[in-house]
């Protein structure tokens, strides 16, 4: 009888590193939102990979902050959560962060590698920029502050090191049967991936705050049997972006709408592509005041406080 492996790899560390474009690489799928601003990713988000004898569930959390107000709290929440359920902890720095950063998060991970049956591996991302100086200097310098972990220089980006880490994470997998069906790709249902594309493109689209106040959500999501004009099927999707205030409103709309429509069109597109059918959007702006201060709103939006 073959022997099969399965287990949980959680992928943790500073705000911009890299975390999820390291979880899209090795899950083969785009599945967590990718943009150069910080605190991108607010919820756990399970990528699962699967083989004849192997099922490797990764686990992308929010970037390690001070929380400022309830969002953040809970968003440092998943981060703490991660360290603890995991068989393998990738702690994600890069050749550009401040290695003594949240000084407290990193005291735990230090904790887990020294005296728990969690392996952890230190995962230097953005190699592609530095010279090989600094990255033997900087690999130094976590082999003395982690010498129970095991350090990987990648480029999620560009894909380096990738199928090192991949073959490295497979071996020390515990031996499982799997945790999910063999044909599940994560966790989420389609509606929450609806959300993180829309709120991708305002991320990406709009400055200073205006991001970080916004949440989405999806009203409707039908998805229609092939037709005539649609052979290939067709999703119909209503979906509300929430802000804060109403000056903020006007600022996601835009001048005649122009920035909505903006935003409406780059998601379609990006969803069109995930679903591999086409879309038909619709994008609504409320306020919900003060939401992300607001236990009950988050529990709303599906952020599960205690």
């Amino acid at each position: 009888m073959t022997h099969h492996k399965s287990g949980f790899v959680n992928i943790v560390g500073n705000p911009n590193v890299g975390k999820s474009t390291l979880m899209n690489a090795l899950v083969g799928e785009r599945l967590s939102i990718i943009t150069s601003k910080a605190q991108t990713t607010r919820h756990r988000i399970m990528g699962i990979v699967n083989g004849d004898d192997f099922q490797i569930v990764y686990s992308d959390t929010p970037g390690v902050l001070k929380p400022n107000y309830k969002l953040q709290e809970q968003m440092l929440e998943f981060s703490q959560g991660a360290l603890v359920d995991a068989d393998i902890l990738l702690y994600v720095t890069d050749v550009q962060d401040t290695p003594d950063k949240n000084a407290d998060f990193l005291q735990k991970v230090k904790k887990i590698a020294h005296s728990s049956k969690i392996k952890v591996f230190v995962v230097v991302n953005k190699i592609d920029l530095t010279t090989p100086e600094t990255l033997d200097s900087l690999v130094n310098y976590w082999q003395r502050e982690l010498p129970e972990a095991t350090i990987f220089p990648i480029s999620a980006k560009e894909k380096f090191g990738i199928d090192q880490l991949f073959q490295a994470i497979l071996e020390m997998l515990p031996e499982c049967p799997p945790f999910f069906d063999k044909d599940q790709l994560t966790d989420k249902p389609a509606r929450f991936f609806v959300d993180e594309i829309i709120r991708e493109k305002i991320l990406l689209n709009y400055d200073k705050e205006i991001p970080y106040s916004t949440e989405v959500e999806v009203e409707t999501f039908k998805d229609e049997q092939p037709s005539a004009q649609h052979p290939r099927g067709l999703i119909r999707i209503e979906a509300v972006i929430y802000v804060e205030r109403d000056s903020q409103k006007g600022i996601i709309i835009g001048h005649q709408g122009t920035a909505l429509k903006k935003v409406g069109s780059a998601a379609r597109k990006d969803i069109e592509a995930f679903f591999d059918k086409p879309v038909f959007l619709q994008l609504f702006v409320k306020v919900d005041k003060d939401w992300r201060s607001s236990t009950a709103r988050l529990r709303h939006y599906g952020y599960d406080l205690s």
